[in-house]
């Protein structure tokens, strides 16, 4: 269900807890709301994106800041959003989570009964990736909040959480459990679950996320929030544009059919359009320079390395999903002298990528795996429309994401650094060691065309 409802705050000072907090796109989100955040990170480069933007951050281990640190966290902090790592349940990974599915909820039901966190913690190691445990974090979190002296054993009042569309059966069973069993102190949440289009939230890329909103009872209903834009329908595009025909790559290409504006049903009247890259990246902005010649995009998303899978969208479409892929995605842009002959053009700038993902212009990416990052991130734009339902707030302002972003200054980036990582300018014992950053393949059966030794 969506809210139709009048807007009233369910909470005076919202503080955010962003647990696996990336880049920064849930604190960005927060950012353009006046909600404060505090992010928990583990990886190296993406602390160091989130230095240079000015958000407060921990480069740490989620699950060892709950076990050993969450004492030292702020009281005050009584909203928990996170969105846990996704590549084993994704269905672009090879499915190790999807196939822990029935065993998460298993662990979810004795996280609830009360069952001894150490004897859980050894179960957990028989996983075939542990990054398929994640998920159960914010649970984990949300009960340690009941038993934390710091908070006063204070429960958090709103969950927000966003994962790949595969999680969504974890996050209903996570509904059902927070409504009807309720944590082990006897705290019951009202909730509610769905899987939403991101581009219907103004982001100009489509993009499938299983949402779950919390409120701890008394707070009123949760849900989710009101679309502010139409769904982007792939047929409906072809059948009007002659569209989605391969590309080859070459300097002087042919270009598909183009462009036709998709008028509105009646359904959608009191929607706005779908936002393409175009309206994303036409013009100027900050150090962007805008791409004013039409351009078309051939992306490897899904491709399985088959050139004649690759998908083609044009600037008047929204992109494909963002993922660590959009630095190899190739856009092809209009000859000045012949509007149909395009040859091979500059690929996405990070800048251009963060802002196809809603980032605001500017946003300061730093450290290694740039691209990843951004495909990692929420959508911050997506993430302030979530945030704004969770707390009864009113739609965010699409305008406030679309303004340069003003980095720390290197007094704020080294004072965040040293909170974050215990030192201005390095890494320290307290953070996740190099050897822990990169996680075990998720795989559970050998690759094709590769052959397993004999033991």
């Amino acid at each position: 269900m969506t809210s139709t409802a009048s807007h009233k705050h369910i909470l005076d000072q919202p503080f955010v807890l962003d647990l696996f907090a990336g880049p920064g796109g849930l604190d960005v989100a927060g950012h353009s709301l006046d909600i404060p955040s505090l992010g928990i990170e583990w990886d190296k480069s993406a602390c160091l994106t989130r230095y240079a933007a000015g958000l407060d951050t921990l480069h740490a281990d989620v699950s060892a800041v709950r076990r050993d640190a969450f004492e030292s966290l702020p009281p005050e902090i009584n909203v928990l959003a996170g969105g846990p790592p996704c590549q084993t349940y994704s269905v672009a990974g090879h499915g190790a989570g999807r196939q822990a599915l029935e065993r998460v909820r298993g662990y979810i039901e004795r996280l609830m009964a009360g069952d001894s966190a150490q004897e859980i913690d050894e179960d957990l190691k028989n996983l075939t990736d542990p990054r398929t445990a994640l998920v159960l974090e914010p649970l984990r979190y949300a009960i340690q909040a009941t038993r934390s002296p710091n908070r006063e054993n204070r429960p958090y009042d709103v969950i927000v959480l966003e994962q790949v569309p595969a999680v969504a059966p974890l996050w209903e069973h996570y509904a059902k459990v927070l409504e009807e069993t309720g944590l082990p102190d006897g705290t019951r949440y009202k909730a509610v679950v769905g899987v939403l289009a991101t581009e219907t939230y103004g982001v100009p890329q489509t993009r499938s996320r299983a949402v779950l909103i919390a409120r701890r009872e008394g707070l009123g209903e949760p849900s989710l929030p009101t679309p502010t834009h139409r769904a982007y329908q792939a047929k409906e595009w072809n059948r009007r544009n002659g569209a989605g025909k391969s590309v080859q790559a070459t300097d002087q290409t042919r270009q598909p059919t183009l462009y036709e504006e998709i008028d509105a049903s009646k359904s959608d009247a009191d929607l706005r359009p779908w936002r393409s890259m175009r309206d994303a990246l036409a013009k100027p902005v900050g150090s962007h320079p805008g791409r004013s010649a039409p351009f078309l995009v051939r992306s490897n998303y899904g491709s399985s390395g088959h050139p004649g899978r690759r998908g083609v969208r044009t600037d008047q479409q929204p992109a494909t999903t963002v993922t660590g892929r959009i630095s190899r995605f190739v856009v092809f842009e209009h000859l000045e002298d012949d509007e149909n002959i395009v040859h091979e053009g500059p690929r996405f700038s990070m800048n251009e990528a963060g802002m196809l993902q809603s980032f605001p212009p500017d946003y300061p990416w730093r450290g290694t795996a740039q691209a990843q990052q951004v495909g990692n991130a929420v959508p911050p734009l997506f993430g302030a429309h979530l945030l704004s339902s969770a707390l009864g707030l009113p739609q965010p302002d699409p305008e406030s994401l679309r303004k340069p972003w003003q980095p720390a200054t290197e007094e704020q980036r080294a004072k965040l650094r040293d909170n974050g990582c215990g030192d201005a300018d390095a890494c320290t014992d307290r953070c996740p060691q190099s050897k822990d950053q990169v996680p075990p393949p998720s795989s559970v059966r050998p690759r094709k065309g590769k052959k397993t030794a004999a033991k």
